[in-house]
């Protein structure tokens, strides 16, 4: 059931659910896209997460009363209740998993008991959805992985995660947008930029997006602007 709550002095938090599942995301991409086409005079920003998304509102422009009112009459309509799989987006991203960029691609296959081979297989076999935009501009938290990939976060995290870097953690993949500090297990790199500060929006992803890796070999990645640098 969707339920709205108050956070702070000009926001509203909406839940569409407990878990990650495809029909949260789904509902929080429509609610988002809604949202933002008929509320664009009184909104200022939208944060969307796995299960929630937060809207902040002008309060010299609308009161809470009013804009608690048209929230629940849009979240009314069938439309935002409904998984809507045909409105979103497939990104196709190249990843190399070569040794050179897999940085623990090693610790992945002996924690899984799969070969190197397999978790490259598995991970990039399926498509993923885009679950939530953070810690860093670009940073897509997809999921769910295959059960089979489960890994957990390293326990002393690298100081600098090199820019473009595939990684695992838990259920959920990730793309390192930038070079970064960071904990998850690092299985490839792509040598597509995320973040473009001159465009708008300065990142591909949105949530509610669908993800597919494609993988790629090492000549392919360096012809696509890869580099294999560390950092």
């Amino acid at each position: 059931m969707i339920r709205l709550e108050h956070a702070g002095e000009s926001g509203i938090i909406i839940y569409f659910g407990d878990a990650i599942s495809e029909s949260s995301a789904a509902r929080v991409k429509a609610a988002c896209s809604q949202i933002r086409l008929r509320f664009t005079d009184y909104i200022l920003d939208l944060i969307p997460s796995y299960t929630s998304l937060l809207v902040l509102y002008d309060a010299d422009k609308i009161d809470y009363l009013s804009i608690m009112s048209r929230l629940r009459l849009l979240l009314d309509e069938e439309a935002l209740n409904l998984p809507a799989e045909n409105d979103s987006r497939l990104i196709q991203l190249p990843v190399y998993y070569g040794a050179e960029v897999a940085l623990d691609l090693d610790f992945v296959s002996h924690h899984t008991g799969l070969s190197q081979a397999q978790v490259i297989a598995l991970h990039s076999q399926q498509e993923y959805r885009v679950y939530a935009i953070g810690f860093a501009p670009g940073f897509a938290y997809l999921g769910l992985t295959d059960d089979r990939l489960r890994v957990s976060r390293k326990q002393t995290p690298r100081l600098k995660v090199p820019r473009g870097s595939v990684a695992l953690a838990d259920n959920q993949t990730a793309i390192y947008p930038s070079v970064s500090p960071g904990g998850w297990q690092v299985i490839g790199r792509t040598p597509n930029p995320l973040v473009d500060w001159d465009a708008d929006p300065i990142t591909p992803f949105d949530v509610g997006d669908r993800v597919q890796f494609r993988a790629i070999e090492r000549d392919e990645f360096m012809e696509l602007g890869g580099s294999l640098d560390e950092l």
